[in-house]
């Protein structure tokens, strides 16, 4: 089950998670969705001493599953594609949108209205 979870579910989960912009909520939320895919993947464990079930507590699960949480994986993937995109040619549109600043008039309304110019061979 757990390597359903690695290979499965967990990139499911991540997809495009190098673009997101998460709020402490939003990883909240994320912590307690995986402790929650973990818990019903190593289910109740049974005590030696008093012979009874018991449910694991997320310390506990942490330790059984034997890796980083899912936010610090988003986090370092944030990084890696940050990297990658800042050794990007100036000409790329990632590039380009990553450290681009809006320039001109605002206009009759005051918003500004950005159109970034993409080269079929830029995306």
């Amino acid at each position: 089950m757990k390597l359903i979870y690695i290979t499965i579910i967990l990139p499911d989960v991540l997809y495009g998670c190098e673009t997101w912009s998460l709020t402490l909520r939003e990883e909240r939320k994320l912590k307690v969705f995986e402790n929650r895919v973990l818990s019903r993947i190593f289910g109740p464990m049974r005590d030696e001493v008093k012979g009874e079930w018991i449910k694991l507590h997320n310390e506990e699960l942490n330790d059984l599953y034997c890796s980083t949480n899912i936010v610090r994986v988003i986090k370092s993937r944030r990084m890696r594609w940050a990297g990658h995109v800042a050794r990007m040619g100036e000409r790329r549109g990632v590039y380009t949108v990553l450290v681009g600043k809006p320039e001109g008039d605002p206009g009759v309304g005051g918003r500004i209205i950005l159109r970034w110019i993409f080269n079929k061979w830029d995306v």
